[in-house]
């Protein structure tokens, strides 16, 4: 029951992993929002407007940009050499780092290619994130994204999907946006050519051939290890299918074209040194959860939701799950600063709305309107609230409007407040950093460092692409997660 109406909550319109991959070139944005005006030249093609247009919601998406010197040299370099050997000296790429622990990476049409920090902290040496930069290359030049998008031209599906469940209005909802990004996803058979075609330049370029097929397994580690979080393998899986077959046809491409394994450059010490403290997992400056509480350091406000319901970070949002099947989602919206609470509520973008029961209300300093709305199946308790010129959702849902459902939503509400120093106090930051095996480690030894984490061995094995009882080389580093 809980998935089922995760997926109402917070898939119908959210799952946002876009293709299978990453992209980086000469370009590579650092900081700021990187919105721009969409106004084509006479020098720019379709694609480049259509990258142009897109690239503000990719960021608006997937958490802004990240700034990391260290990382973004890294990738620039990486990516110099993968364009000469793809003999695309002259095409245009921006390469964007993406603040989200998210594991991916995609490509637009016009060159625009972003690559997450969740995925730099997987890759385990430089080869595996130049097998992944080298795939969206690949994409790009195959022009796969200018196919895939004008396939979502065509496709009606999600603005069913959308306004079946929110009543969206399809060209500002954020939830209808997303949608859009995740129907646009690349064809298998586009992963595939893109497979070939990225280990080619990968290899042309003197990285490990065999890199793909190793991350690609990672990736699949990975994705069993986040099906603890509800919904989170379908979605990771559907964007990055990482099969045994797919697999298999990565070795057989990087045997055929350059051998058997152990050619090619790694560089895995300078690519630890190039990750070494990034941020792993939910950024603290998109909010983070402690307990049954969501805090926003930034924004300084946070909430509780009740006895029942946990809690979790999902594609942009806070997701609350109760075993009685009810549900509570907490996200952002687009909100004109002209238009009043109770407006916004009133505009569409939440199916079955009673305007009657909406109202206009202050709580703890802050304005806010809520209101009910009826579904066939579902039963909804919605509000809305403007903080420092921003608005925030609360979607409550449950199949049976109890007393008990009531007053945990009417509790939740209550307790949105300001921040104090001892709720900024239980924000953890947690990064990417590297110890140095000893003679008598072995990947058990170094695994249990991480013990303090939730199944923070199992995290070890994955992110190092090691296994129980595996040897370590003594004087060699490895990954691990720290709390800073």
């Amino acid at each position: 029951m809980s998935s089922r109406i995760h997926m109402a909550l917070a898939g119908a319109g959210l799952a946002l992993l876009l293709a299978s991959c990453s992209s980086l070139a000469p370009t590579v944005m650092t900081g700021g929002n990187g919105a721009t005006p969409v106004q084509a030249t006479g020098d720019e093609s379709e694609d480049d407007v259509i990258g142009r247009r897109e690239h503000p919601r990719i960021l608006a998406t997937y958490g802004g940009i990240y700034s990391d010197r260290q990382a973004e040299i890294a990738v620039a370099r990486i990516v110099g050499r993968l364009l000469a050997a793809a003999d695309q000296p002259n095409q245009k790429f921006t390469v964007t780092l993406l603040d989200t622990a998210d594991v991916n990476a995609f490509a637009l049409p016009g060159g625009y290619v972003y690559v997450t920090r969740g995925l730099l902290a997987l890759a385990s040496d430089t080869s595996e994130l130049a097998a992944v930069l080298a795939h969206e290359i690949a994409h790009v030049t195959l022009r796969h994204a200018r196919a895939r998008t004008n396939r979502a031209r065509t496709n009606e599906i999600v603005d069913k999907v959308v306004t079946g469940v929110f009543g969206a209005d399809l060209e500002t909802d954020q939830t209808a946006n997303r949608s859009r990004v995740s129907m646009a996803a690349f064809s298998q058979q586009q992963e595939l050519a893109a497979d070939k075609e990225g280990i080619m330049i990968a290899g042309r370029a003197g990285y490990d051939p065999h890199a793909a097929a190793r991350f690609l397994g990672a990736m699949g580690r990975f994705a069993k290890f986040s099906a603890g979080d509800a919904g989170q393998e379908a979605d990771f899986l559907s964007s990055h299918p990482s099969t045994p077959d797919r697999i298999q046809k990565a070795v057989e491409t990087a045997r055929g074209a350059f051998g058997a394994p152990g050619l090619g450059e790694a560089d895995r010490e300078a690519y630890l040194n190039g990750i070494d403290g990034i941020t792993f997992g939910d950024s603290p400056a998109h909010g983070a959860i402690a307990g049954r509480s969501y805090i926003n350091p930034k924004l300084k406000f946070t909430f509780s939701v009740p006895a029942g319901y946990s809690l979790q970070m999902s594609k942009g949002a806070v997701v609350g799950v109760a075993g009685q099947g009810e549900a509570v989602r907490f996200d952002s919206a687009e909100v004109p600063a002209s238009m009043g609470l109770e407006d916004y509520l009133k505009s569409g973008w939440i199916a079955g709305l009673q305007p009657a029961t909406v109202k206009r209300e202050k709580t703890n300093g802050f304005d806010m309107a809520s209101g009910i709305a009826v579904t066939p199946q579902w039963h909804f308790r919605v509000a809305v609230v403007r903080n420092e010129g921003q608005v925030f959702r609360f979607i409550f849902a449950a199949k049976d409007d109890t007393a008990d459902f009531r007053k945990a939503a009417d509790a939740t509400l209550k307790s949105f407040r300001a921040t104090t120093s001892k709720d900024l106090a239980k924000v953890r930051q947690l990064a990417v950093r590297t110890v140095v095996a000893t003679s008598g480690d072995t990947a058990d030894t170094l695994a249990a460092r991480m013990a303090g984490m939730s199944r923070g061995k199992d995290l070890f094995y994955i992110l190092n692409n090691l296994y129980p009882g595996d040897p370590v080389t003594a004087g060699a580093r490895y990954k691990i997660v720290a709390v800073e």
